[in-house]
């Protein structure tokens, strides 16, 4: 709210302390609500010493103050709660954010009901775990199995590339809401298909489903007689890869490092 760096983990560790003592004391739980904090800074407030005057304040008005501060009448405090709010509110993205994709529509309507109708922290996880299936969807259609062509740009040196070999790419993380549709697509291989080779330089990591649908493509291809061969895998895919039963269908030797080493090692074993 005021362009400054919010440094969160020292906010929950902060919270999570006072959580722990405020019962000793006969409180209760904070959620870490940020209207005491909107109220400081639209009033000035720009450093932590705002938030520590307005705690003693509050203290002062319950130990000193509170038989005079219990006769405000609640319309005026309504009023001040009015205005806070609407300061908050910040209504503007919120109707940026209507304009936008129907996925950031739902999240932002979701948290927003739920805020108003049930609660706060009810919201922010139910917020949470819609955005996060939101986004492994998204990224599920990002992702994609596909032919590389040998006559493109990137492998014009390769154009003596033998017909029996075929190149695939596999772009984008490959974890379980993706495995099903790479499993569908290497299944559809042509059988003339001696060798082929799979790029995997553009995979940060697999998961156990990506490697069980793995695991099962390269023994169908195997079934085959097609012979696999991997290029490009990083090193956590690697040591993922060989500890389970892709080994048994796919040596270390053709797990390449590179696209030049692994071409050279598939027209070996034409």
């Amino acid at each position: 709210m005021i362009g400054g760096n919010h440094r969160s983990n020292t906010e929950l560790i902060a919270q999570g302390i006072a959580n722990i003592f405020s019962p000793i004391f006969g409180g209760i739980p904070a959620t870490g609500a940020i209207a005491r904090t909107a109220t400081n800074v639209k009033n000035g407030g720009r450093t932590p010493i705002a938030g520590l005057v307005h705690a003693l304040t509050l203290l002062l008005i319950m130990l000193v103050f509170g038989k005079w501060a219990k006769l405000i009448p609640m319309s005026c405090l309504a009023g001040i709660l009015i205005v806070v709010s609407y300061n908050m509110s910040e209504w503007r993205s919120f109707r940026s954010i209507l304009r936008g994709s129907r996925f950031d529509i739902i999240v932002l309507l979701t948290t927003f009901f739920l805020t108003v109708l049930v609660d706060l922290t009810v919201a922010i996880e139910f917020g949470i775990v819609l955005a996060a299936l939101i986004f492994m969807y998204r990224m599920s259609k990002i992702n994609g199995v596909m032919p590389v062509e040998t006559e493109s740009d990137e492998i014009q040196n390769y154009n003596l590339i033998p017909k029996e070999i075929e190149i695939y790419e596999i772009s984008g993380p490959f974890f379980f809401a993706a495995a099903k549709r790479y499993q569908e697509t290497l299944r559809e291989l042509k059988h003339s298909t001696s060798v082929l080779i799979i790029r995997m330089r553009h995979v940060p990591f697999i998961d156990a489903t990506g490697i069980r649908n793995f695991s099962e493509i390269i023994k169908n291809l195997s079934d085959r007689k097609t012979k696999i061969i991997l290029s490009g895998v990083n090193k956590e895919v690697r040591l993922e890869l060989e500890r389970c039963e892709i080994a048994d269908y796919i040596s270390e030797k053709d797990i390449c490092d590179n696209f030049e080493e692994a071409l050279k090692r598939a027209k070996e074993k034409l």
